[in-house]
This record gives structure tokens, sequence and C-alpha cells, in this order.
């Protein structure tokens, strides 16, 4: 793999991995890679999300589902709308809040969505990390709301709101929450950390885990001497917090992973830990610090125990494509596209069969939702009657 880095770019991620190798030699040699990952990531003014980058889109580091196709926010429509307006119909705020809204597309094309259903919204406020991608996002939205000429109110905000009513959407967030590593040796689950030797960040192991923090699948599987795999213990704390927040209405999230027995299988030897640069896909966490994304498969399952912790009516889990073809997705390609205009309509299929395809990211993507006191918006109904999510749960 060629990419030819910019002596900016080199002195930039220099600099990041001489201040994470200060702070392992502080810590005594050995750093638990949530640590690592949460400096590679979010160390103010170096870290991936806290510096400016290009991140998005063909010219960045990765493509996310919004990026492809404005049919991907339009479909999700169908979930929010009877939502949106059991909370008119008892005088409440209609309101959406984005964790990490990435360029703003998913919003913008709600927004256009909602305004060609005939809906009015109040609210579309945004939590973002990335001030450089918090820039793009008020440009863009800003853009959007003076051209659909709607009087919907959008603010950047740093937490979520206590007591929240209203809709909760993440699109790609939690697999860039801080993890663990773990490692399997002599019987035992040990911390698998981080240490620099000879200018290179390696990876070294730690102490014994604690058995309270091992999932049961960890503890009664039968996993081969240095199977690697993941600990998710911020993204539950997460999920915990975000749930706790959720006074009534809707979470939906959107990432890629698996459920707890396909997450933790023998078969998965080193775990799913990856890099992303340029739109190639790097095995070495350690590369380039600063400049690539780190990413995590979502453990779907300790996700699910999490939000049910906190009051949550009910939990759902479907791959991207049924969760879809569901929302309807089919019917509102046809709605903006004729095809019988190759021209037209080749962009909108090649765009639905990445979103839809095994291949693509129609079964490795997720979606994943949980309601609160949903009946008092819908009396009579629950989470698995909203549109996108009537199909089988896996969880």
């Amino acid at each position: 793999m060629d990419i030819t880095l910019t002596s900016l770019e080199t002195e930039h991620s220099e600099l990041l991995k001489g201040k994470i190798a200060s702070q392992i030699a502080s810590q005594g040699g050995w750093l638990p890679f949530s640590r690592y990952m949460e400096m590679a990531l979010y160390e103010p003014g170096m870290g991936y999300y806290s510096a400016g980058a290009h991140k998005l889109g063909a010219g960045g580091d990765f493509t996310t589902a919004p990026e492809l196709s404005p049919l991907f926010g339009a479909a999700i429509c169908s979930t929010l709308l009877p939502v949106l307006e059991g909370l008119k119909e008892k005088g409440l705020p209609t309101q959406i809040l984005e964790f990490g809204a990435g360029s703003g597309k998913l919003a913008t094309s709600i927004l256009n969505r909602l305004n060609n259903l005939g809906f009015d919204l109040d609210r579309y406020d945004i939590i973002e990390i990335s001030p450089d991608l918090a820039q793009r996002q008020k440009k863009k939205i800003g853009d959007a709301l003076k051209e659909l000429k709607l009087s919907t109110q959008c603010n950047w905000l740093n937490a979520l709101p206590k007591d929240f009513m209203g809709i909760i959407l993440a699109n790609e967030v939690i697999d860039a929450i801080p993890c663990d590593a773990i490692i399997y040796q002599n019987g035992f689950w040990y911390w698998h950390g981080v240490s620099f030797e000879n200018g290179k960040f390696i990876w070294k192991i730690g102490v014994p885990v604690e058995q309270e923090l091992l999932p049961e699948s960890l503890l009664s599987g039968n996993f081969s001497e240095g199977y690697v795999t993941e600990l998710h213990m911020p993204a539950n704390a997460w999920m915990h917090q975000v749930a706790k927040l959720l006074d009534t209405g809707l979470f939906l999230t959107f990432d890629y992973g698996f459920p707890e027995g396909e997450y933790y299988h023998p078969q998965r030897l080193e775990g799913t830990l990856m890099a992303h640069h340029r739109h190639h896909a790097i095995q070495d966490p350690f590369h380039l610090p600063g400049l690539c994304d780190l990413t995590t498969h979502i453990e779907w399952s300790q996700i699910a125990r999490s939000a049910l912790a906190e009051n949550t009516d009910d939990v759902f889990l479907t791959n991207q494509a049924a969760y879809l073809l569901d929302a309807g997705i089919g019917d509102i390609a046809l709605e903006i596209g004729d095809p019988s205009d190759p021209e037209t309509f080749l962009p909108i299929s090649n765009a639905l069969q990445k979103l839809l395809s095994e291949a693509e990211m129609g079964e490795l993507f997720k979606a994943f939702a949980f309601s609160k006191n949903l009946d008092t918006l819908l009396p009579g109904h629950s989470l698995e009657d909203l549109p996108g999510l009537r199909g089988r749960n896996r969880l």
C-alpha cells in the first residue's frame, strides 16, 4: 500500500506518537489499549477526530451510508414519522438529536424527506466532537434549511439533555468509542495493552482480566492459545447513559457488528480492530496515529443489555438490508427515479445495491433500536410496530 504523506501529515502523526509514547513511559511502560485508542482519536488538537482532516466521502478515509445516497435518510423517516406525529399530538416539541452527524448528509436527507411528507420538525440538534466536521455540518444544514425554507431550529450541544423526549440517532458512532483488547493465554484472559520500543508501538500483555468483566461467552467458550478479542466497557457505559437520559421516544443506530455468539466465535482469532486511511483498511491499529480512523465492530448483545438495564420498553436488532426494505426504501427509490430512464436511475440502483447487498453493507451493518415510554405517544403500539423494525429480531 503506497500512501504518500505530506510533511505536515508526517509531523502531525509523529507529534501524537511522541505524546502517546510519553504517556506509556509515565505509566511504567504499559498502557491499556482503550487509552491508546482514546488518544489516537480524541487527543485535543491532535487526535483523528480532534484535528482538522477530510474524513468522509471520496476524498476522505471512509464512506458511510448517508454519504452513498439520500435514500438512507429518507427510509429512516419511515421509522421516525410515527414517533414524531405522536409527540406532536401530545403537544410536545418534535425533535431529533443526532450523535456524530458526519458531513451533515443524514440530517439534510431527513429534513428534506420530512418536508416532502409535509411534516414540520421543531428541532434537529447535534452532538459532535470533531470541530471540523461541526463546521461542515453547520454549513450544509444551514444551506438546506434556507433552501427548504424551514423554521426548524438546529443547535450543536455538548451533552444529551436530561429527560429528553424525542428521537436520538447515531450512525457509525459506537464503533469509534475506545475499547480494550484482551488475549487468551494458558487458560486465562489477559489485558492486551500497548508498549513503546525502538521507536514503535507494540502489543504487550498485562495482568489477568477480572472475571466479573468477562461476558459468559468468554468464560465458557473454547478458545485457542493467543486468541485476541475486545471488551467494550466504554461503549456499554455510553449506552447506559443514553438510555437513562431518554425519557420518552426512540433511539436508533446503525453500525457494523455481531451478537455475542458471533462476535466471540472461536474462529474469530484476531478480533475486529481496524484502522482506515484513504479508503484503505489497515490491520495494524498503530499505523499513523492521528491520521487513521480506528474502529471496532459492535458486540450488540451487551449493548442491548445495557439499554434494557435503564427501563427501556424493548430492544430490536436486524441487519441493514432487512431494516431498509421494511422501511420502504424500494418504494422511495421509485418515487424519486424512473427505472425506464437508465441515466437517472442507474446511480439510484447502484446506491441501493451497496446499501442492501450482503456482500456490501446489507448484512454486516445492523440497525439497533430501543424505545422508552413509547405507549404514551403511540397507544397500543410497540417498538416492533414501527416501519423498519417489523421483521425478525436478532437479539
